[in-house]
């Protein structure tokens, strides 16, 4: 019979604080690269949006295949500065020079250019990435702890998004200049927040001493991992996860613009509101996680969102009326912000507590094949993401099939009008139900995991 692990000592905040200090570049290169850029190399520097739109799905695309091979070359890495340590320094300039190319873009720079430095961008955010939330796994071994960790991790990537949204407004407000100029804005905070913050993290994180890499040998052994029932379910979540958000950023703006009738300055707010909501509920998500389970905490988030989203979409004009009868004024805006915000609470519960579980899956790897294996697990989590985003995009070519016009906005014909409701809302909630159907009966409870933990520390590899 084993043991009882024993009791993982809890992290203190200034700890968390300083590792996920390196999220506020991360996640304000993450957005832009995949919602302004696009726009703005095909409106403001002049590559054809079709060829932009090409590029970027098949780099993101790419990526699928470029991760795991790169968590294996991650999980073989020895040196005296760390594992993880080590791999983020080396990437952080490769991320700068690729940001100042491509961000500080002139116009007339054509295809092949963004391609380039898109490719350059890619391989130092993915390099990046995979480290950081790897190394996160390794903080602790404790199941709660770490839904407190990647809890602070994600809420320091809402803060990076919400800076890097804000930016365009304050630079245009402020008359620092245009919108070409917002962007430039953008690639500076970045390039400076970047050595600064990673300076922060490696001084004030330790790193644990990393497991027994995996042998040389069994490099396509790794295609066995699918095998594990445990695995396929936690994938199959992010990837319904994954197309669910997706759907609704791609659709965002075309939904409260064409069928709501919002104007894009007053849809710009609705967007921020979402973020800031998802900012303040990633601690309800990770307390809930403690007190339920990560996977029970993740299936009722599933169905919260499900549920959010359709009201938002079919309930909230409804509602309109009832907020006019109560003396609102600005009646539409104020229901459809918090609409948008009972939806955005969800927004932070699937990359955090995902990420929290699959730390949980890295410890089991270890205990059953005896090799570390982390950065591996949490490439492909990763690249089961951008599968669900690049699936995404294909609902521009759905809408299109219903004869959705984006140039005509509100007067579009009422079926198409319909089909793009449909899309935004319909399409993610059976996504979702879907990934909290594959969540059931989850077999890596806290129970499961506590007896990992102990016959780790039996053969003396607890993390």
């Amino acid at each position: 019979m084993t043991s009882a692990p024993s009791p993982a000592k809890r992290l203190p905040n200034r700890t968390l604080a300083a590792f996920s200090a390196a999220c506020l570049p991360y996640a304000a290169l993450g957005l832009p690269v995949y919602v302004t850029l696009p726009e703005f190399y095909a409106s403001h520097v002049g590559v054809d949006l079709a060829l932009v739109g090409v590029i970027f799905l098949v780099i993101r695309l790419a990526d699928i295949v470029v991760d795991p091979a790169l968590g294996m070359v991650i999980d073989r890495t020895h040196s005296r500065f760390g594992r993880y340590r080590l791999w983020m320094g080396m990437a952080a300039p490769v991320l700068m020079l690729a940001v100042g190319m491509l961000f500080m873009v002139r116009p007339g720079a054509g295809g092949a250019y963004l391609a380039i430095w898109l490719i350059v961008m890619s391989l130092g955010f993915s390099v990046s990435l995979l480290s950081q939330v790897s190394w996160a796994s390794t903080l602790t071994s404790d199941y709660d702890q770490r839904s407190r960790i990647y809890g602070w991790w994600q809420t320091a990537n809402i803060v990076g998004v919400l800076v890097v949204l804000l930016i365009p407004a304050l630079v245009q407000n402020l008359g620092l200049g245009d919108y070409a100029s917002a962007v430039r804005w953008q690639g500076w905070f970045i390039i400076v927040a970047l050595p600064l913050t990673l300076v922060i993290t490696f001084a004030f994180t330790p790193e644990p001493k990393a497991g027994p890499s995996p042998d040389k040998g069994t490099r396509f052994a790794y295609l066995s991992l699918f095998k594990l029932p445990v695995l396929q379910r936690l994938l199959t979540a992010d990837l319904m996860l994954g197309i669910a958000r997706g759907v609704v950023g791609a659709l965002f703006f075309y939904f409260f613009e064409a069928v709501q009738g919002f104007q894009r300055a007053e849809t710009s707010i609705l967007l921020l509101v979402y973020f800031v909501a998802g900012l303040a509920g990633a601690p309800v998500w990770s307390a809930l996680a403690v007190r339920m389970g990560k996977h029970g905490a993740l299936i009722l988030a599933c169905v919260y969102f499900a549920a959010t989203l359709l009201l938002a979409a079919f309930a909230g004009p409804v509602l309109v009326p009832l907020a006019e009868a109560a003396g609102l004024g600005n009646a539409e805006v104020v229901v459809a912000g918090l609409m948008v915000a009972l939806v955005g609470l969800a927004f932070a519960s699937g990359d955090l507590l995902l990420r929290a579980m699959m730390a949980d899956v890295a410890d089991q790897v270890r205990l059953d094949q005896g090799e570390d294996r982390t950065g591996l697990l949490f490439s492909i989590l990763t690249a089961t993401s951008k599968l669900g985003y690049a699936v995404s995009v294909m609902t521009f070519a759905g809408l299109r099939l219903t004869g959705f016009d984006p140039t005509l906005g509100g007067a579009n014909s009422e079926t198409a009008l319909i089909w793009l409701q449909i899309m935004f809302a319909g399409l993610p909630a059976l996504c979702l139900v879907v990934g909290a159907w594959a969540l059931w009966r989850y077999p890596l409870d806290q129970k499961r995991h506590a007896e990992i933990r102990a016959a780790l520390e039996a053969r003396g590899g607890a993390g």
